[in-house]
């Protein structure tokens, strides 16, 4: 994925400087932890490469890029919490460094941080109010209404991943003024790609090791969570060639986009591929 990192260190320097200012200290050092503990920024990269390939106004887009990566930190948070996951990214989980009281703090407050990157702009925070609303529903389904079916499990994914990838381009488009078609197409692309991504992950908790990973695996069958290999029995492979699946989807999505810089077309499809062959 290095090659496919274009702007981390851009994504990483204004998050830095967003959480600068978080007080109290603890807090601060809290959301800090969450937030740099690993991560390969895939989220606000969409953001930074739909705004680009939309000729966009990138200072705009990294305020969205930087928001909705807080919202994903905060996500991580709550989901290593009723996963009882002590290890996110090969270091402490938020709970195990600090308890969950002080873990569910430093989710609100990241949440806090994040919605004041959109305060301005009511089309954006409309665009991510509602992926943090399916995100949730996503969450309780999984908890309470667990699929049973190969089309019930995307449905889920579509809320548990996909929204928030979903929501990432379609901000980068929102920074580019696009009109609603292209944000359609750029959000189309992308929940697919976080259907993919989640498969992936399924697939990963099944068959990699802890070290590997960078948290512990197995998950998914000890807690009795709806992944994709428990859900539908199917093998490994063929959920990877389910995730495939997705990926074509999301590159036809993005193909009816019409885009002209090839450069960035290379990356998006790139991102595709990568994420149902990363290995962790």
């Amino acid at each position: 994925m290095e090659n496919l990192n274009p702007s981390q260190d851009r994504i990483d320097a204004r998050l830095d400087a967003m959480l600068a200012g978080v007080e109290p200290a603890e807090l601060r050092e809290q959301v800090r932890h969450v937030v740099f503990s690993g991560g390969k920024r895939v989220r606000p990269q969409v953001t930074l490469l739909v705004c680009d390939v939309l000729d966009g106004d990138r200072e705009r887009a990294l305020a969205f890029a930087a928001g909705i990566e807080l919202v994903h930190s905060a996500s991580l948070v709550i989901d290593d919490i009723i996963d009882e996951s002590a290890l996110r990214r090969g270091t402490d989980s938020a709970w195990a460094a600090y308890g969950h009281p002080g873990a569910i703090i430093a989710s609100n407050g990241l949440i806090g941080e994040a919605l004041a990157c959109f305060a301005a702009e009511p089309e954006a925070m409309q665009t991510v109010t509602e992926a943090m609303t399916q995100l949730g529903e996503g969450e309780a389904t999984e908890l309470a209404a667990k699929p049973d079916s190969k089309e019930a499990y995307v449905r889920l994914a579509r809320r548990k991943t996909g929204a928030l990838f979903r929501a990432s381009a379609e901000l980068g488009a929102i920074a580019a003024d696009a009109d609603p078609y292209t944000v359609e197409a750029f959000g189309q692309y992308a929940e697919r790609v976080g259907v993919a991504f989640q498969i992936r992950d399924d697939v990963l908790d099944a068959t990699a090791d802890s070290e590997t990973l960078g948290k512990p695996t197995g998950h998914d069958a000890a807690k009795d969570r709806p992944s994709i290999v428990e859900v539908t029995e199917l093998s490994p492979e063929e959920a990877t060639a389910l995730a495939r699946e997705e990926v074509e989807r999301a590159l036809d999505a993005l193909d009816a986009a019409d885009l002209d810089d090839s450069a960035v077309l290379e990356y998006l499809q790139g991102l595709a591929y990568f994420v149902v062959e990363r290995e962790r």
